[in-house]
């Protein structure tokens, strides 16, 4: 089935059994992102909720609930992405397996956008207001468009006509549609982050001091949201992709301003289900926020371009398809799978040598990426330290958003024992047991972090740490916290969060700490040798009850540079190591961003529904 807009969508997810319909009246403001959120938490299907409050639209969350569900909506078209993939790493293919790629006609057909002059999603006009206004956690600062499809345009060239398709750019950041100082109705924030295709337009339109046009789509086929989040390279379109895996032309409207309008015009998605048209001037900021966000923390209040709307539109049968982020695993998840599962042959194509690369998600993605590489360097001298390695880790951080990492480790693929990329507990046990702390510890300071990561010294500004592993096993890791190594009453509630990892809590500051906790593994360094990482935590009871719990505080409450220390540290020739173990401060900070925390009423209240007896019961 070829999904032309969310009904589609629905209508054949409720025909194959992955979709409740919810009839319940509930508020687009929190009630209903807490039942999203308990559905994907359950690993459920798709859910319908027919009868918002205050909403002229019906509302569908979890349409990617799961990898298995993702598929099943690109069922008719996913092989052939695949294949066409192959083709483009190896073109010789076709010679050899013709057979195998019978489809690579059609499916370079589809992947020609279509212009045309109107479009269903045009059918009928709206304000902002009508729009489902979606709040997903208490202290965010107004309600927003969690599943947009942002087309941008370079500035107007004079003529008066919508650009070209090839120089427009897809992408999915987060619209705020009420709040804040936006004239309501006429003002909509627009929060893009580093490394995001519409800088390029927004410089453009810097240089020529002219405002560029914005389209804002929601819905249509499933396909262009996942292009909207698609790391391309830069000579695929993501209208391109979007047709390959919806499986036909994507149509856009493309057509000349309204009538004695001055305004540029971006092309508008012609099937979506909704479209907000726009301009935005690039010398003008307003403050945008707070939204809670993927790393399961709020994204605070700072200044980010926002859009004028000029246009609001929606088809006769429209559905507003949302999805609600926070600390992962959430819908979001199933993306960097699936982005996986398409992309992870074309990694060796681009970055030589690099077998695979993992962003973490239960760590907050860009905090923390882990990878396979080769070590192919003098392999006749069997050299004693890392070398092509750290290369390869210089080569990933030189990629698109995988250059807002904070943490990299790689090791070597070479071993035919090396752990996969996604058993995180095997792979650091790996690290653990090979690492040198004397050598495998290669810092970046001063450097660009992920925008919603508030660990750093400064907005967008922050650390990174390149660990290279390779070589034979150095240590033994303990399984248990040795009962001869003791802690002064300085230190308490020490866990064991895995093989040679502790967590343990003090309210030291760092400095302090690192110096008592010399002591003990000073006096008992064989015990101290199978302990690798010491985290400092505020919870530990929190922090070991999962190997989940621990990457996440490990990861996105740590700035390298500053929150990492060592025992019997040293810098030489510039180099900073230490004899080990590490310790990590990922303590909460002044500086750090709240987490996010439901409210109390709203559990309550949902509880209540999902009570036996109560109408939500069956679902939750």
């Amino acid at each position: 089935m070829s999904h032309r807009s969310t009904r589609d969508v629905v209508v054949d997810l409720k025909k194959n059994g992955r979709l409740i319909e919810i009839d319940t009246p509930l508020s687009p403001s929190l009630e209903i992102a807490e039942i999203q959120r308990r559905v994907y938490a359950r690993q459920g299907p798709a859910v319908l909720f027919t009868n918002p409050v205050n909403s002229r639209f019906p509302m569908v969350s979890n349409l990617f609930g799961s990898l298995d569900q993702a598929r099943f909506l690109f069922r008719h078209t996913l092989e052939r992405v695949r294949r066409a993939i192959e083709l483009k790493i190896d073109p010789n293919a076709l010679l050899r397996n013709p057979l195998r790629y019978l489809s690579a006609p059609s499916t370079a057909w589809s992947m020609l956008p279509k212009k045309t002059s109107s479009g269903s999603v045009l059918s009928k006009s709206c304000e902002i207001y009508d729009l489902p206004q979606l709040i997903s956690w208490p202290d965010d600062g107004g309600s927003f468009i969690t599943l947009p499809q942002v087309l941008s345009a370079p500035p107007a060239d004079g003529n008066n006509i919508s650009p070209n398709l090839n120089a427009c750019n897809l992408g999915m950041y987060r619209i705020q549609l009420s709040g804040n100082q936006y004239i309501a109705n006429k003002e909509i924030g627009l929060h893009y982050q580093l490394h995001r295709g519409i800088g390029i337009h927004h410089q453009q339109a810097l240089k020529a001091n002219q405002p560029f046009p914005v389209t804002i789509t929601v819905g249509g086929t499933p396909a262009m949201t996942l292009a909207a989040v698609m790391p391309l390279p830069e000579d695929v379109g993501e209208l391109t992709f979007a047709g390959a895996l919806a499986g036909h032309r994507i149509p856009m409207i493309v057509k000349k301003n309204s009538s004695g309008s001055t305004l540029p015009t971006a092309p508008i998605y012609a099937d979506a289900d909704f479209a907000i048209t726009g301009i935005v001037d690039p010398n003008s900021l307003k403050p945008e926020g707070p939204f809670g966000d993927h790393l399961g923390y709020y994204a605070l209040t700072h200044p980010f371009p926002w859009m004028q709307v000029t246009g609001v539109y929606h088809r006769p049968d429209a559905i507003w398809p949302f999805t609600v982020v926070g600390r992962p695993p959430q819908e979001d998840t199933t993306f960097g799978e699936l982005i996986h599962e398409i992309t992870g042959p074309i990694i060796p194509t681009v970055l030589p040598g690099v077998r695979g690369v993992h962003a973490v998600d239960v760590a907050g993605v860009h905090p923390l990426l882990l990878a396979i590489g080769s070590e192919r360097y003098t392999p006749y001298l069997k050299p004693n330290r890392p070398q092509e390695l750290l290369t390869q880790a210089n080569a990933i951080l030189g990629q698109g958003q995988m250059s807002l990492a904070k943490y990299l480790f790689i090791i070597d693929g070479n071993d035919p024992n090396a752990p996969s990329l996604y058993d995180l507990e095997a792979f650091f046990r790996w690290v653990w047991e090979r690492i040198d702390f004397s050598r495998d510890l290669h810092f970046l300071t001063k450097t660009t972090i992920d925008t919603l990561d508030y660990s750093g010294e400064g907005w967008n500004q922050g650390s990174k740490l390149i660990v290279p592993i390779t070589g034979p096993q150095r240590r033994e890791l303990s399984s248990t916290i040795p009962s001869d190594l003791r802690f002064n009453s300085n230190f308490s509630n020490p866990k064991l969060c895995s093989l040679g990892s502790i967590a343990i809590e003090t309210k030291l500051p760092l400095d302090a700490a690192v110096e008592q906790l010399s002591a003990p593994m000073r006096d008992l360094p064989n015990l101290a040798n199978g302990i690798a990482l010491i985290t400092l935590v505020d919870d530990s009871d929190f922090a070991s009850r999962s190997f989940a719990n621990w990457a996440w505080v490990t990861f996105t409450r740590s700035n390298p540079a500053i929150d990492l220390r060592g025992i019997g540290e040293k810098t030489e020739y510039k180099h900073w190591s230490c004899s080990g173990p590490l310790v990590i401060d990922a303590r909460i900070k002044p500086h750090h961003a709240p987490p996010l925390v439901e409210s109390p009423e709203v559990t309550k209240k949902i509880d209540a529904l999902a009570a036996q007896g109560g109408p939500l019961a069956k679902y939750l």
